[in-house]
């Protein structure tokens, strides 16, 4: 995603021909900081910074190439500039997008929802505003399109398409100043513009992917070039060292202080957190780069360079990598564990290391077609590059016919979206016919809901209860499990009220029995299932009771592989242990270990996996009905 001078070596080099000391470690710092805020979020939580970071060196990376080859040949070739542009990106991304869309035919069809308008996006440079135009959200782990990491790449090409546009302009000026102002200006457009969409309430993706409110840290990037560009090439004194070790660690400790607290797609973030970290981002490459500085020296230990070299390659692998190893996981059953991550990162940094040698590096050097000579012309072979022409040969024979089946058996819907939508058309039948209401929630397209979690133990009723709770007597709230399983429900509870929607909570449940206890609807008994989409707090399970007043309750633990589903359980188990008429309905150890009756999320229910839905609601209606349950909740337990 960073972008290098071209040069055999891949050093950054200044205006002037010299080396920047320090960004490959920079490279290094920013791509770790992405990468653990995907494979581990909770750890990182502001990790997305890192792609800020990149976006500021790459401005300012680029732009000293320009004003290099104005100040060397007196003229920019736009034509020359591009090529090598695209001879730095396309191979490395053809060759993601060859391997990884194989990888996901072979792993799971979920994978490939779309997957012809994303490697669309990914080789035309514009995934940014597909996935806009799709309504996807970076910031949300369900149903992950592949390459959603290209998103960034789009941007960055976009703005390689202008930069050298603009230069022709604003390089016909003489003075520094009046050559950084107009690019500044743009950044500044761009800074504000984000905080504006965000404020007038627009879609966090929207705001976030689009080239117009996201490209700041680009055009400050180069307009801090262009103001450098004569900056003296003699290493800096005593004092500039301390200066410059002084801003960097000021800069890192900002961004370090982001990447802890800031919360994705926040308006904290949108209104000044991207911004902080592009000024702090901006600090740390000016102090890095500074002739001779201590601190770029620290940077350019060994293991940091080279990570640095490779983070292009890094960065482009370890998305798709993750997804397609997380869905393995997942149908495995090994979803709750770091299998997924572990892999995902070694095999990340392996790919990236033989793409860099034997694909970036030989194009970057000889060219497209000279890369090609030397991979499949047997002349002067040695057996190292028999061995390396042979592999290649064999990559592009397999994913090439393998991508193009990917593209033409690409499902229009997830597994998880045809369940919800199986249960979505029946409720909608009932409710049209019953002349109700419309069930709620579409499955959004691209975004997938969440369900549910892990159970405590109970104890199981103590005599076999005479009668049984019928239909007619329970409504029921739920989210897009509830919803996916609803055809089974009927069928286990005929003339059962059902109000389930996609991605809904706790406290949106309270309001919806609010709602139905007003107008008089709600009936004796109640059956809640929503632990799926977030934290279920002490506070919330309140609310619902005082909602819902004397009336027994089943409350329906989740199964999910999300982190807040533990304490979501956990919550649940103690609530309904501290009062009577409360039970918990064992989804989560019901349908445990039969991946095979779940969607590839692992989360939805299909037809015999709403059966065990229905069963564990029949087995807790059971227990309101034991003598232990059955006295209410006016007689508190011991």
């Amino acid at each position: 995603m960073s972008v290098r001078p071209l040069r055999p070596t891949g050093a950054p080099v200044t205006a002037r021909g010299g080396r920047f000391g320090g960004l490959d470690g920079l490279r290094a710092i920013a791509v770790g900081m992405v990468l653990v805020y995907h494979l581990f979020p909770a750890a990182l939580p502001g990790g997305f910074l890192g792609v800020d970071v990149f976006f500021v060196m790459s401005g300012f990376l680029i732009t000293s190439l320009l004003l290099r080859e104005l100040s060397g040949t007196g003229r920019i070739d736009l034509l020359a500039f591009w090529r090598r542009r695209a001879r730095r990106l396309l191979p490395a991304v053809a060759l993601v997008v060859l391997v990884s869309t194989s990888l996901a035919l072979a792993a799971s069809r979920d994978l490939l929802v779309g997957v012809a308008q994303q490697i669309a996006g990914a080789l035309l440079f514009v995934s940014n505003w597909v996935f806009i135009a799709n309504g996807s959200d970076y910031f949300a782990r369900d149903a992950p399109e592949l390459f959603r990491n290209f998103w960034s790449l789009a941007l960055e090409e976009q703005f390689y398409i202008v930069l050298p546009l603009l230069a022709l302009l604003v390089f016909k000026f003489r003075s520094r100043l009046t050559r950084a102002l107009p690019l500044a200006a743009l950044g500044l457009g761009s800074a504000f513009l984000m905080a504006a969409l965000a404020n007038a309430g627009a879609e966090p993706t929207r705001v976030y992917f689009g080239s117009d409110s996201h490209s700041f840290g680009l055009f400050l990037g180069a307009a801090m070039a262009v103001l450098l560009s004569r900056r003296a090439q003699r290493p800096v004194g005593r004092a500039g060292q301390v200066a410059s070790f002084g801003v960097a660690v000021a800069g890192f400790a900002v961004l370090g202080t982001l990447a802890v607290t800031l919360q994705e797609a926040s308006q904290e973030s949108f209104a000044w957190g991207f911004q902080a970290a592009t000024i702090a981002a901006l600090a740390v490459v000016w102090a890095v780069t500074r002739e001779g500085a201590l601190v770029g020296r620290l940077l350019d230990v060994a293991p940091l360079r080279w990570i640095g070299e490779r983070s292009y390659g890094i960065y482009l692998w370890h998305w798709p990598l993750l997804v397609i190893a997380t869905s393995v996981a997942t149908a495995a059953g090994l979803g709750t564990t770091p299998v997924a991550q572990v892999v995902s990162l070694a095999m990340t940094l392996v790919f990236a290391a033989l793409s860099y040698r034997y694909v970036e590096q030989p194009v970057r050097r000889v060219g497209l077609r000279g890369a090609l000579v030397r991979w499949f012309s047997p002349r002067r072979y040695t057996p190292r590059q028999r061995r390396v022409s042979l592999a290649l040969a064999a990559v592009l024979a397999v994913t090439f016919p393998l991508t193009g089946v990917a593209v033409a058996i690409a499902p229009e819907r997830t597994s998880s979206a045809d369940s919800i939508l199986r249960g979505q058309e029946q409720l909608k039948a009932d409710k049209s016919a019953a002349g109700g209401d419309e069930a709620a929630g579409e499955p959004g397209e691209g975004s997938s809901p969440q369900p549910g979690g892990e159970s405590g133990d109970q104890d199981q009723p103590t005599a076999a209860p005479a009668i049984r709770f019928e239909g007619g007597e329970i409504t029921a709230v739920g989210d897009s499990v509830m919803l996916a399983s609803y055809p089974e429900l009927t069928d286990a509870f005929p003339g059962i009220d059902v109000d389930a929607a996609v991605s809904r909570g706790l406290w949106a449940g309270v309001d919806v029995l609010g709602e139905l206890a007003d107008r008089g609807e709600l009936r004796d008994v109640v059956v809640v299932g929503l632990g799926t989409n977030g934290p279920v707090e002490p506070e919330s399970l309140t609310a619902l009771r005082e909602v819902i007043g004397e009336r027994p309750l089943v409350l329906i633990d989740a199964h999910a592989d999300r982190e807040w589903i533990p304490e979501v359980n956990e919550n649940l188990n103690a609530f309904a242990a501290a009062h009577r008429g409360v039970v918990v309905a064992q989804w989560d150890s019901g349908v445990a270990g039969t991946p095979e009756f779940l969607a590839e999320d692992g989360i939805h229910p299909g037809p015999e996996g709403g059966e065990i839905y229905a069963g564990a609601i029949r087995q807790a209606l059971d227990e309101l009905l034991s003598p232990a349950e059955a006295r209410g909740w006016g007689v508190a337990r011991r």
